[in-house]
């Protein structure tokens, strides 16, 4: 595993279009679930990035489809960005210029524990623990950048 990589800018670095790949562990009952897809970071007008994740998530051998939209606006601070649900309700800071953030998020009983981490240019990481009365659950996603040039499609996961 590489050392952390700094983003001067968050927006700049997470604009295009990201193959997703997420493993989800119920750490209580043991239970595994995947989630693949594609994670695509657009312009907003007036600034910021609409996050649209779609893709499958099979859990206990059903595979259904998924997704979720997030909003990710200019921060307080340069290069970093506040993260929104899609009906504009925050959700959590993020600032990348070390190469990794922490975060939490408390949503009713529960807490959200998030930690980012960027590996390099088209390599970056989230890995959430998310516990409560009803939840005890690890959610890690990988996400690889998806580029236009000559041979990007042999890029793969290895090394984060």
């Amino acid at each position: 595993m590489g050392g952390l990589w700094p983003v001067p800018d968050v927006l700049a670095y997470l604009a295009g279009r990201w193959r997703t790949e997420r493993s989800v562990r119920d750490l209580a009952s043991g239970a595994e679930g995947r989630f693949a897809g594609t994670t695509t970071f657009d312009a907003l007008a007036g600034g910021g990035l609409l996050s649209r994740e779609t893709g499958d998530f099979t859990w206990q051998g059903v595979t259904r489809p998924a997704e979720r939209t997030l909003r990710y606006e200019p921060g307080a601070g340069p290069g970093t960005a506040d993260v929104r649900f899609a009906d504009g309700r925050p959700f959590h800071g993020l600032d990348l210029t070390s190469g990794r953030h922490v975060a939490d998020h408390p949503c009713a009983a529960d807490l959200y524990h998030g930690e980012f981490t960027v590996r390099d240019e088209d390599h970056w990481r989230t890995v959430w623990r998310v516990g409560g009365p009803a939840k005890d659950l690890l959610l890690t996603t990988d996400y690889l950048r998806e580029a236009s040039e000559p041979g990007a499609a042999g890029r793969t996961f290895a090394g984060l």
